[in-house]
């Protein structure tokens, strides 16, 4: 599994950056207006409306925290010589936090298809970023492994 790690990080990287700024959701109202926000738009959005500190939430949790997960898992898993992985107490917190985003568009999705004031379904975005989330996860857990347990299962 270790030598699929470049290949992991790599898709993990991409699904992050499409998941960003391809649209999440696409959301007909009343049947004259629709939207297709991506997740950058509705951040921007919210920061133009004056919902500044809600917009920082989230650009926290769904910006800011992935990137630098990734970015952290990059270095774990080239950054040193041995590959040996040392991660911050709080990565494992961010770790929790991974699936909001897509828990909360999902929800969105949910009250809008039961409200019948609108409908919404899902677009790309919400699948690279969920996509994202579970590849970063593997490679996480790939990169926590150490070297003898993978070497023990072979034989």
């Amino acid at each position: 599994m270790r030598s699929l790690l470049p290949l992991i990080l790599f898709a993990a990287s991409v699904g992050f950056a499409l998941g960003i700024v391809l649209p999440l959701v696409h959301v007909d109202r009343l049947y004259f207006f629709s939207d297709e926000p991506s997740l950058i738009g509705m951040i921007a959005a919210l920061w133009r409306g004056g919902d500044w500190p809600l917009a920082s939430v989230v650009a926290l949790f769904s910006v800011v925290f992935p990137a630098m997960k990734l970015g952290l898992l990059h270095n774990a898993a080239y950054g040193q010589a041995g590959g040996s992985a040392s991660f911050p107490g709080w990565f494992r917190a961010l770790s929790n936090w991974s699936m909001l985003d897509v828990i909360l568009v999902a929800l969105v999705i949910f009250a809008a298809k039961t409200s019948g004031l609108a409908t919404a379904f899902t677009k790309p975005g919400l699948w690279f970023f969920a996509a994202s989330v579970v590849l970063t996860a593997t490679a996480s857990a790939v990169i926590k492994r150490k070297p003898q347990d993978s070497e023990q299962a072979v034989h």
